[in-house]
């Protein structure tokens, strides 16, 4: 059953409604869940390669694994198999269309629109009756950065619409990571160029994980019915980590497992002092960091400690 939603709906995703010009409505085949507060985009080039399609389906399938919704926009290529990949899982994924439910884009993804609709959900911006359009997919893009925490761009020539996404990403503040390729492959020159300009490299789930702090999401859905507790308080975690402000974020980002002084705090996350004292106290409060003797701080392993 497709259903609209507002901006002013309390349905209508947090992270979403933080971006430049979100979109005022969606049409949702499926449903929203809590769980995809930690999300992550896996994009790239429709004309794949046989790598960059076996990365996509593997990257998908090990952070739904983990507990986080993988979006991407169901376009041929690497958008298709990160779904894939997230549904052999058993884990959420979500699809962002660049037309309207009436009109599934391609027409060989109307068996992966199902199957993505029964679990996670297919969103768009526009209504049933809207056709494909060139310009509606830069659109869609913006959304499907806007809905993550950060973007992989997997597989990329420098024309691809994927480094669109990439630069939104960017611009909305999240996290840009790129699979790195032969220099010889065309297909991953815009990667390649990526992690030159300073994009994440990734050589495993692992490294997103860790520079989104989602690390304790986990444990896998297949992991069985004793793990529920443990899942429940490790998603609060990840859920409180995802509320954090800008410069919460910078600051949390900046710590370790090990004390670090405040003013390594503060070149590390390059805010002001005062700006990381107030951050630092809101993340004590929040029990995400600990203060240790001789002004240092450190994050904690729980939030019970």
């Amino acid at each position: 059953m497709i259903r609209k939603i507002t901006i002013n709906d309390a349905g209508y995703p947090e992270l979403l409604k933080n971006i430049h010009k979100p979109p005022k409505q969606l049409y949702v085949n499926g449903a929203f869940a809590e769980q995809d507060a930690a999300a992550v985009a896996l994009v790239g080039s429709r004309r794949a390669s046989v790598y960059g399609l076996e990365m996509a389906e593997k990257l998908g399938y090990d952070l739904a694994s983990r507990g986080v919704t993988v979006v991407s926009g169901m376009a041929r290529g690497i958008d298709s198999a990160a779904h894939r990949g997230a549904l052999k899982a058993k884990g959420r994924t979500i699809a962002v269309m660049g037309t309207g439910h009436g009109h599934i884009y391609p027409k060989e993804n109307e068996k992966l629109y199902r199957e993505i609709a029964s679990t996670g959900a297919v969103v768009t911006e526009y209504a049933d009756d809207v056709g494909p359009e060139p310009f509606h997919f830069p659109q869609r893009n913006r959304i499907i950065s806007g809905l993550s925490l950060g973007v992989v761009v997997v597989e990329a020539a420098k024309d691809s619409g994927a480094l669109i996404t990439a630069t939104l990403a960017a611009e909305q503040g999240r996290e840009v990571f790129a699979l790195p390729g032969r220099i010889s492959s065309a297909t991953s020159s815009g990667t390649n160029s990526l992690i030159r300009d300073g994009a994440r490299l990734v050589q495993s789930v692992d490294d997103i994980l860790e520079e989104l702090s989602l690390r304790e999401i986990g444990p896998s859905p297949r992991d069985g019915a004793g793990s529920k507790d443990g899942k429940i308080a490790k998603m609060t975690k990840a859920y409180i980590y995802n509320s954090l402000t800008d410069d919460e974020r910078k600051v949390y980002k900046a710590l370790s497992d090990e004390p670090v002084y405040i003013d390594d705090i503060r070149d590390g996350s390059s805010i002001s002092t005062a700006k990381v004292s107030k951050a630092l106290l809101s993340l004590q409060l929040k029990r995400l960091v600990q203060e240790v003797p001789g002004k240092k701080y450190m994050r904690k392993e729980n939030f019970n400690g």
